[in-house]
C-alpha cells in the first residue's frame, strides 16, 4: 500500500473563526499528525481532500494533508488499518470492504473505518472527443478503448459493469484522470468514463483544451443501470460544464469521509466541526461541497459511525443515529 504525500497541494488561507470549538475540546490521545487518502490527481477527490485536510490542519494547529491514492477501496484499507487516518470513501466500495470484498485484502472485514460525515454524490459520465462523433452509449464502437480511472476507485469498480449492463464491448483501460484526459487527446482513448463529483477537474480542463461531448443516459439506459446497482438518479446541471447545454440524465453514488474508528472522539468531533460548520468555505475549495450538509447525516446506511462524528451530528443536524450504528456500542 504505497501512497504518496501531498501537503499544500490546495492553497486555505488561514482563518479563526471556529478556532475556539478545538481550543475548548480536551487534546488527549490527539495524533501529532494527519493524513487524509484522495485518490489521483486530476480527480475531485484529489482537491477536495487535499482542500479539507488543509482547512483542518489550520483550524486545529496540527500537521495534516492529503494523499495520493487509488480513491475509495484504498482509502477503506488505509482507514482501516491506521495507515491514514482519514479517507474518503463511496457506500458501494464501502459495503463491499466491511463485507470482505475489497481486491485489495479478499476476505478481510474492514469494520475499523468509520463514517465522519457526508461528502456530495459522485455521478457516473462519459466523456468522448467531439471529432469521435461519439454522442451516446450506442456510438461507442465495439472494443473502443475506455479509461476508467484508478484501478479500485469508484469508477473502475462500476462503470465496467454498468457498460457491460448495456451491452458495450470494450477494452478496459486504468490511470489517473489527468493522465487519461491526455491520453483522449492524443487517440489513445475512444472514450473516458468517469465517476467523481462534479464538476471533474480532469473534464473541465479537457474543455478548455479541445471539443468534447458529455454523454448522457437515456431513460431505458439508465433504468437498466438504476436495476442493477446501487445507484440513484442524478441530473448533471447544465452549468456545470461550458460543454452542456441542458442537463444531462445520469446516476450518482454518495461519497462519505471516514474516520479510523480509533481515534479520540474529540480529534473527530472538532475535524467534523471545521468541515460542517461553514459550508461557504468548503464550496471555495469545491463545488461539489454543496452537498456537504449537516442534513445529509441521512445518506450513510452502510458504515458505523465514529463516536466523535456521531456526537456532533446529535448536538448540531438533530441527527437521530440508531446506537447499533454507532461504533463502540
Amino acid at each position: 500500500m504505497k501512497f504518496t504525500m501531498i501537503t499544500g497541494a490546495v492553497a486555505i488561507a488561514a482563518m479563526t473563526a471556529t478556532s475556539a470549538f478545538a481550543q475548548d475540546e480536551d487534546r488527549t490521545g490527539w495524533p501529532e499528525s494527519f493524513t487524509v487518502g484522495t485518490a489521483s490527481q486530476g480527480g475531485t477527490y484529489f482537491a477536495y481532500g487535499s482542500g479539507w485536510a488543509n482547512l483542518v490542519a489550520d483550524e486545529l494547529g496540527i500537521s495534516g494533508g492529503g494523499e495520493v491514492t487509488g480513491g475509495p477501496m484504498q482509502n477503506m484499507a488505509l482507514v482501516h488499518t491506521g495507515d491514514a487516518q482519514f479517507g474518503m470513501t463511496t457506500m458501494g466500495p464501502a459495503a463491499e470492504s466491511l463485507g470482505g470484498t475489497n481486491p485489495i485484502a479478499p476476505g478481510l472485514q474492514m469494520t475499523n473505518a468509520c463514517a465522519m460525515f457526508p461528502m456530495y454524490q459522485t455521478p457516473f459520465s462519459i466523456t468522448a472527443l467531439s471529432s469521435s462523433g461519439i454522442t451516446s452509449v450506442a456510438d461507442i464502437p465495439d472494443g473502443a478503448k475506455i479509461g476508467f480511472g484508478p484501478a479500485g476507485s469508484t469508477s473502475d469498480t462500476y462503470f465496467p459493469r454498468m457498460m457491460e449492463e448495456l451491452g458495450v464491448n470494450f477494452e478496459r483501460r486504468n490511470g489517473g484522470w489527468s493522465d487519461l484526459g491526455g491520453q483522449l487527446q492524443d487517440g489513445l482513448l475512444d472514450v473516458i468514463a468517469f465517476a467523481a463529483g462534479v464538476p471533474v477537474p480532469a473534464v473541465s480542463q479537457l474543455e478548455v483544451q479541445t471539443d468534447i461531448n458529455i454523454i448522457e443516459f437515456t431513460e431505458e439506459e439508465r433504468a437498466k443501470i438504476l436495476e442493477a446497482f446501487p445507484v440513484s438518479e442524478f441530473a448533471i446541471a447544465s452549468d456545470t460544464y461550458t460543454t452542456l447545454e441542458n442537463d444531462a440524465r445520469s446516476v450518482s453514488m454518495w461519497n462519505f469521509a471516514v474516520a479510523n474508528c480509533d481515534l479520540p472522539a474529540s480529534f473527530v468531533k472538532a475535524a467534523v466541526n471545521v468541515v460542517m460548520s461553514d459550508n461557504d468555505r468548503m464550496v471555495n475549495i469545491h463545488k461539489a461541497a454543496r452537498s456537504t450538509l449537516p442534513e445529509n447525516w441521512t445518506k450513510n446506511t452502510v458504515l458505523k459511525w465514529h463516536p466523535g462524528a456521531a456526537e456532533w451530528f446529535t448536538e448540531n443536524a438533530g441527527a437521530d443515529i440508531p446506537a447499533d450504528m454507532i461504533h463502540g456500542n
